[in-house]
């Protein structure tokens, strides 16, 4: 009996199925991520989902276990804040210390990150085994998956560019909301990279006029203390998504 030579081995059949898996995975991810933006950027009248500091019922706030279960749950929006450790490296931290989210005391920036990968997150009470993710380390889990939302907590000129060539290096300007405090400053975030999106905040009707004068706002984030339905309905009917 003659054996057929173009018959391919079992590990290779094997190899090129699990290459065709991960294709289409790889494809389905980036059609979901399609669908999103469209929605954010065509959109405005759309509600997205949004996780605050990555909050769930699961794991710690700004903890990369919270991100991940954002994303399987089908969250559009993941909220960080970012901060600085003392030997410069960008970490994920909503607060000035370190003494409410994790099992240590003192202030982020007295601390190199290697220390800081020390500590344990805390949730419930309870240290896990999750601990302060970096800025990098949320972009990579991130990448093609969901939007971020980056509440930035540094104040530099050198934090802000040091931030925006890591969205850079993965190319993910278009998955970036950038929240600025002081809209003035909106001129100076676009000259870094105008691909990435910056939603400013507006505290008032004087706000929300100077803000509609800027080039290329989509979102605007209006402070709570001056929300009302009617000022949000007249944005999104002139194109503007609320935050």
């Amino acid at each position: 009996m003659e054996m057929n030579s173009n018959r391919k081995p079992i590990w290779y059949r094997v190899t090129l199925i699990f290459l065709l898996f991960l294709g289409l995975f790889a494809s389905a991810q980036n059609s979901q991520l399609d669908l999103l933006l469209n929605d954010y950027n065509n959109r405005p009248d759309h509600i997205l989902v949004a996780a605050h500091r990555a909050t769930n019922p699961h794991f710690p706030e700004n903890s990369l276990a919270a991100i991940e279960e954002s994303i399987a749950i089908g969250v559009d929006i993941v909220e960080i804040d970012i901060r600085k450790s003392k030997d410069g490296e960008l970490v994920i931290m909503h607060d000035k210390t370190i003494d409410r989210t994790t099992n240590g005391k003192g202030k982020v920036d007295d601390f190199s990150l290697e220390q800081l990968k020390q500590f344990n997150l805390i949730f419930q009470g309870q240290a896990t085994t999750q601990q302060i993710p970096t800025f990098e380390e949320v972009l990579q889990l991130t990448k093609g998956k969901i939007l971020l939302d980056v509440d930035f907590k540094l104040e530099d000129e050198a934090s802000v560019k040091q931030t925006y060539a890591l969205i850079e290096k993965y190319g993910m300007e278009n998955q970036i909301i950038f929240f600025l405090y002081d809209y003035p400053e909106t001129p100076q975030f676009q000259k870094l990279n105008n691909d990435v999106s910056i939603m400013p905040r507006a505290y008032s009707k004087k706000d929300i006029r100077a803000i509609r004068k800027l080039d290329d706002i989509s979102i605007i984030h209006i402070d709570e203390s001056y929300y009302k339905k009617r000022t949000m309905r007249r944005l999104i009917n002139s194109g503007y998504r609320v935050w």
